[in-house]
């Protein structure tokens, strides 16, 4: 029985008195036992929470009618267990950091592709199809023949763009990203560049993930997600994928037989970035994490 839902929201809206909003939102989430993050800024709301299914039906009703005054971008999942170990609500000048205030998505971005055509559409040799999420994201998946622009943040786009523009000039440009909101400011940043021909997959990889039913999938992987589930398989369900968490990485199995790996400790992309001393400072947090769990208390994770 999955006991708890998972909810991927975001919508782009003129806010005001967001200090006053967040509190709301913090109480709220608070007297329902809801968990996760949400991120408000006078651009909109965006946020990935777990609660009971009631619990976050109730929040969205409160956040659309009392908060944003407009229907928002959702994507759901369920577990067994609470996705996150507690609440955070933030205040940020942008809801996804991508460093360029005049980008607003109110209203102009690319076109968008439904999951049931996006197949089609980036096989055709006119589309180039980007991934327009970070490094350690597309590694652990992503989808067939996809450019990866190898950025650590998503601030990191524009400058890549700029720098590789003519090579993919007179294309059809199609990004994709893990529910759709990165793709709402980099489409428009590439329309505001001049690019005619500029699309976006309709919420992202995990709405392409939910809307597929054939075997005909060009998703290669796993999809990262921002939660204790780390990674979702094609079905959804939880993947295989676990973090390091000396970095933040995720690690696939394949990962974890590497020498390199020692949990809690080091990786296969931390292990020279670290040294002894750093090392045996982790694997004495490490030793502590498993006298806890010995002694039967829970070890709070920090997502």
């Amino acid at each position: 029985m999955q006991n708890f839902k998972i909810i991927s929201f975001y919508v782009f809206v003129n806010l005001r008195n967001i200090d006053l909003k967040a509190e709301l939102i913090k109480k709220k989430c608070n007297e329902n036992k809801i968990k996760g993050l949400i991120i408000i800024a006078e651009e909109g709301i965006n946020g990935t929470l777990s609660g009971s299914e009631k619990s976050l039906d109730e929040l969205m009703y409160f956040l659309t009618n009392e908060i944003c005054l407009c229907q928002m971008n959702i994507k759901e999942a369920f577990s067994k267990i609470h996705a996150f170990s507690r609440l955070k609500v933030k205040i940020k000048k942008e809801i996804v950091t991508f460093g360029i205030s005049e980008i607003l998505p109110y209203n102009k971005t690319g076109q968008y592709i439904e999951p049931a055509d996006w197949n089609d559409f980036i096989s055709n040799d006119d589309t180039i199809t980007i991934d327009t999420r970070n490094e350690y994201e597309v590694r652990i998946g992503s989808f067939k023949g996809a450019l990866n622009p190898k950025t650590q943040s998503f601030s990191e786009f524009p400058k890549w763009w700029k720098k590789n523009k003519e090579k993919l000039k007179g294309k059809n440009i199609a990004m994709f990203c893990t529910g759709g909101i990165r793709c709402e400011k980099s489409t428009k940043f590439l329309l505001k560049d001049g690019v005619k021909n500029v699309y976006h997959l309709k919420g992202g990889i995990l709405n392409y993930l939910k809307s597929q039913k054939d075997k005909n999938s060009l998703w290669q992987g796993e999809c990262f997600v921002f939660d204790q589930r780390v990674s979702v398989d094609e079905n959804l369900n939880k993947g295989k994928c676990i973090l390091c968490h000396a970095c933040r990485e995720p690690l696939t199995p394949e990962d974890l037989e590497n020498f390199k790996y020692e949990e809690g400790v080091s990786c296969p992309y931390c292990f020279y970035k670290t040294n002894d001393f750093k090392k045996n400072n982790f694997r004495e947090r490490q030793k502590q994490i498993r006298l806890f769990f010995e002694k039967g208390e829970k070890h709070l994770k920090h997502f």
